[in-house]
């Protein structure tokens, strides 16, 4: 069957025009496309990143050495793994939607009450319903130049307008962000302690103290996803109770289950409070929910996992040193690598390294584009990472 243009007669009110059509007219001129949204309609079909599975389809093979998501490939807690092979004999029930027993247990480990807790899909999950709860268009958002590009997705999704300060010496920089927030009348400033993409980091009584230039009525997102990686006090001991700051945290790094998609923030309670009027609250897996509650127990696999990631990155320092780049120093479980020359270069170098199986990644903006971002890796992935390495930066300098 072939669907023919609508014609209404000109001269007749479109009540008594659409008499004149068949219903398969009138189904065809009505739904001819989505009705989108104007603010959808000016966004870009676009992701923060590119995942290595879609460049392994790309390049038609998988990657010798996956170390550029900041996944940790040391995995989970066995007894996390457990726990989730338990529960799927019970996954055709849902998630429970408070993640009670979660929620319990990470309010006995931070020493807060249940009321500060929300636990959600990944902070990534989390910080799309804080934009969605705080920002509407036109609302000003303040952010580092070239910081975590998936909080920018969200407050783009939903109207707002991104200010942006650069970081200072490969830092973010607190103090000018407040100002920056100042100076927009922001709702949200955001700021990751320890940073991703630099592997940077500020004291958490550094953080504290910059506190007093937040702007009243601004919202501090504070993203502690790589904190556990961090040297003893990076976190910043700020009150679950103080309405200026909502922390957030997560099981994908340290604790290894970056597929299970569990993330959880802390905060005052009329806030967290608030993610239940639009979250979705069959969102949590049932037995990610239970891998976590395992994971959260598990203090030896945590200092084992530590180690780990220390002798890590101080492999991938020495590797670079060898091949005449500069390691950054890092509280996280990546190491940034300063190739010493522009972006163009380090994305040669980048470019390079994936063409031989390396999947890493790179900052995006000026001037922390002069590096490469490579995730702590075991030690076959870092011989591997070794051995591409020359080859990637002999082609990049004939460029």
């Amino acid at each position: 069957m072939s669907l023919r243009p609508l014609n209404l007669p000109q001269s007749l009110p479109r009540w008594q025009a659409l008499q004149h059509t068949t219903a398969l007219d009138y189904l065809t001129a009505m739904t001819t496309h989505p009705r989108y949204t104007r603010l959808a309609q000016t966004l870009p079909s676009t992701v923060p990143f590119v995942g290595p599975e879609a460049q392994e389809r790309l390049g038609g093979s998988p990657f010798a050495a996956r170390i550029g998501a900041n996944e940790n490939v040391f995995g989970p807690s066995p007894e996390a793994i457990r726990a989730m092979q338990a529960a799927s004999a019970d996954i055709w029930k849902y998630g429970d939607p408070e993640s009670y027993d979660l929620r319990h247990a990470l309010a006995a480990k931070h020493r807060v009450a249940p009321e500060n807790v929300m636990v959600g899909e990944g902070i990534d999950g989390l910080l799309g319903y804080l934009a969605r709860l705080i920002v509407e268009p036109g609302d000003a958002v303040v952010t580092s130049d070239g910081a975590y590009p998936t909080f920018n997705y969200h407050v783009a999704g939903f109207g707002g307008v991104l200010h942006k300060v650069p970081y200072r010496d490969d830092y973010e920089d607190p103090k000018a962000l407040f100002a920056k927030a100042a100076e927009a009348g922001a709702k949200l400033v955001y700021l990751a302690n320890p940073d991703n993409p630099m592997g940077s980091w500020h004291s958490g009584r550094a953080i504290v103290e910059a506190l007093e230039y937040l702007p009243t009525g601004c919202l501090l997102v504070l993203d502690e996803a790589y904190v556990e990686c961090a040297p003893e006090g990076t976190a910043a001991k700020v009150a679950a109770d103080d309405p200026r700051v909502i922390r957030m945290r997560t099981f994908s790094k340290v604790y290894g289950m970056a597929g299970a998609r569990v993330g959880y923030a802390l905060g005052a309670p009329d806030l967290i409070d608030a993610f239940h009027k639009i979250r979705n609250h069959f969102g949590m897996n049932r037995a990610a929910q239970a891998g976590a509650l395992a994971a959260l127990a598990d203090d030896t696999w945590l200092a084992h996992v530590r180690d780990l990631i220390a002798d890590s990155r101080n492999r991938i320092g020495q590797i670079a040193l060898e091949h005449g780049l500069t390691p950054l120093p890092s509280a996280t479980n990546f190491v940034a690598i300063d190739c010493g020359r522009d972006g163009a270069y380090a994305k040669a170098v980048l470019d390079g390294l994936v063409a031989r199986g390396i999947f890493v990644r790179m900052p995006f903006a000026a001037p922390q584009n002069r590096c490469i971002r490579v995730s702590c890796g075991t030690p076959a992935d870092l011989d591997a990472f070794a051995a591409a390495l020359p080859e990637a930066l002999t082609e990049a300098r004939t460029r």
